[in-house]
């Protein structure tokens, strides 16, 4: 029985607290092996009042009073805002917890790296929620990789209050710079970037171009001002392409095979009842796009799951087991350096555009 606590009641804690006592009523599995929700910290008097009433635990109002309540943990999900992360991690982490901590890992690189570094002392397992790596959709994709050359990657959502302390970039788009690390495997060469504030204090919409040793290239867009919702990834490879919807969970894959019959009719009524490609396809399909002889349409199975329950049962996998985590604290870090690389490169671009004035008028 893995005992846990989850630290910040809001937006993303509230569904951590969620997942852990769905966990819990589930039962022990088949090697018996159960999780239990014991505790939670919020500082805000109503959140925590709310979180005591729905899941009867202790709420504690900072982590100081949880450690010195007594109660046995093992774990915990920090999922407090962002410029809070380094100072509740670091603390849990003296207490001697395996902790999940919400992306970003932290504020700043060095706050990232001082939190990575402390976890591998004290051999505890420290694991970035970046939720996307456990989307059913990236899993089942990434046993068919060969070598993505090309990325684009759109992540737009309709403007909400929450997780202003951050920027787009920190909020939305590290999501895909994550993926696509991972996916790259190469070192970073150059970040081009420009990015804009719309409603908020910080950037709201940007579009990032960074290139990679390798010689790959990858195109993001984050926008949480968009009137839409959107989140895909596209990638090539040589004679490869992959789509994925992040949203819909959805992955299609065209690839040449000169031994392949192409598109049958039912893998095309299979793909326009799913595919978020409709238009693409089509346009295959009808040899719109011109001729595509050997064109080979694949949608591989998609295990269906809630990406944040799969995270969250992959992190208490590596708490009983304590084999390192499916996305380890330097790929946090990695990701975090990336980010804090664009940020750097939008702030030269309104330098050198003249956008300061812009920038300092927003409220």
């Amino acid at each position: 029985m893995v005992r846990v606590a989850v630290a910040g009641a809001g937006a993303f804690g509230r569904n951590h607290l969620r997942v852990y006592r769905e966990l819990q009523a589930a039962g022990p599995d088949v090697e018996g092996r159960g999780v239990a929700l014991v505790a939670a910290v919020e500082p805000d008097p109503a959140r925590a009042a709310e979180a005591a009433a729905r899941y009867a635990i202790p709420v504690f109002p900072s982590v100081a009073e949880l450690a010195a309540s007594g109660l046995q943990l093992d774990a915990a999900s920090v999922a407090a805002p962002t410029v809070h992360h380094h100072a509740v991690a670091s603390a849990l982490l003296d207490a001697g917890l395996d902790l999940l901590v919400e992306k970003p890992l932290a504020a700043t690189l060095a706050e990232a790296e001082a939190l990575a570094a402390q976890a591998e002392r004290a051999g505890r397992i420290l694991q970035p929620g970046h939720l996307e790596r456990f989307n059913p959709a990236v899993l089942a994709i990434e046993p068919l990789l060969r070598r993505p050359m090309f990325f684009e990657a759109h992540r737009l959502s309709v403007f909400t209050p929450r997780s202003l302390d951050v920027d787009v970039v920190l909020d939305l788009m590290i999501h895909d710079l994550d993926i696509v690390l991972a996916f790259a495997a190469s070192p970073v060469r150059e970040v081009r970037a420009v990015g804009l504030p719309v409603v908020s204090p910080k950037v709201d919409i940007a579009n990032v171009r960074v290139e990679f040793d390798s010689g790959c290239v990858a195109n993001f867009t984050a926008s949480r001002v968009s009137t839409e919702r959107v989140r895909k990834l596209r990638f090539f490879e040589p004679r490869q392409y992959v789509s994925i919807d992040y949203a819909r969970r959805d992955l299609l894959v065209i690839r040449m095979d000169t031994g392949s019959g192409g598109l049958s009719p039912e893998l095309a009524a299979s793909i326009a009842a799913a595919s978020a490609d409709k238009t693409l396809l089509a346009q295959l399909a009808s040899g719109a796009a011109g001729p595509a002889p050997g064109l080979f349409f694949d949608k591989p199975p998609v295990a269906p799951g809630e990406p944040l329950r799969l995270e969250i049962e992959s992190f208490l996998d590596s708490v009983r087991t304590r084999r390192p985590p499916r996305v380890t604290a330097r790929q946090g870090c990695a990701a975090l350096e990336l980010a804090l690389a664009i940020q750097a490169s939008m702030a030269a671009h309104a330098q050198r555009a003249g956008l300061r004035d812009f920038f300092a008028a927003r409220p």
